[in-house]
């Protein structure tokens, strides 16, 4: 078994970020909302900033508890449209109850949508438009299936199975594989085994239910790419979807949960909010 280490690929792409700040003289900001108190949130929007300023990125944290009106982040989001210093706005997900995600994502302006989770931003991707924003879960998974194979000189790796609970990520991540010419599906997690034979079969194996152990080394070939982007918290330590102790004595390429995924899709979003700042 050989390890996908996200912080690494990570690293590399921060390095590249930052030299390219310095070279275009300008501080990229990132506006990021955090509303609530979830501990996870906390933590997430924290990493976050420190990768952004560790960088030479400009990070503004707008913090409210969860009895913030819609209507008072509706507006403060308008006006960091208007902004012309803010670069890349995003809104720490989950929401507390009473407020509308997708109203209060929608609302942000898909030139600074860097998450690219707007209903517009999100529609030309899948329609296979040229997009300056890759949304960032995919555009981290995407990446860490490439440093995989251009680490390893795989060959032949033609076809991705996309284990999840909703076809709006299995559509997404179709159209990510798309566009480096590998063949994709995707799988419901409660249909594993009326679809084993496509999932023996997979070049490549991305999951996102967070269901421990979900995957196991019976169930893919060898020679295999897995992505794990399941997470999930049990008394206190996190795990992923992918069973890894049993892939330990396999030729095959794991990411970790933690220091997979989560590392680059930081990393990706700070590329994205570099690229909403060059015009």
């Amino acid at each position: 078994m050989q390890l996908i280490k996200g912080r690494e690929i990570a690293d590399n792409i921060l390095v590249d970020i930052k030299s390219k700040i310095l070279e275009m003289g300008t501080k990229p900001t990132l506006a990021v909302f955090l509303i609530g108190e979830d501990e996870a949130s906390k933590i997430y929007v924290g990493l976050k900033e420190k990768a952004a300023r560790d960088i030479g990125m400009d990070f503004k944290l707008f913090r409210y508890d969860a009895n913030i009106s819609e209507q008072e982040i509706l507006a403060r989001i308008e006006d960091l449209n208007k902004d012309k210093n803010i670069s890349g706005i995003i809104v720490q997900l989950p929401l507390p109850e009473g407020l509308d995600k997708n109203k209060i994502i929608n609302a942000i302006s898909p030139e600074k949508d860097v998450d690219g989770f707007h209903c517009e931003n999100q529609k030309k991707f899948c329609c296979g438009a040229k997009c300056k924003i890759f949304p960032v879960f995919p555009k981290a998974i995407i990446k860490m299936v490439e440093f995989a194979i251009g680490e390893n000189s795989l060959e032949n790796v033609n076809k991705a199975v996309i284990i999840c609970v909703s076809d709006d990520f299995g559509i997404i991540m179709q159209e990510a594989f798309k566009k480096i010419n590998i063949e994709a599906q995707y799988i419901f997690c409660d249909n594993l085994v009326s679809n084993s034979e496509e999932l023996k079969g997979a070049d490549v194996v991305v999951t996102a239910c967070g269901i421990p152990n979900l995957i196991n080394s019976e169930m893919t070939k060898s020679g295999v790419i897995i992505v794990d982007g399941g997470i999930i918290k049990i008394e206190g330590k996190v795990h992923g979807d992918v069973d890894i102790e049993s892939f330990k004595n396999k030729d095959v390429f794991v990411s970790p949960v933690p220091g997979g995924v989560g590392p680059v899709t930081v990393a990706c979003l700070l590329e994205n909010t570099f690229l909403a700042e060059v015009k």
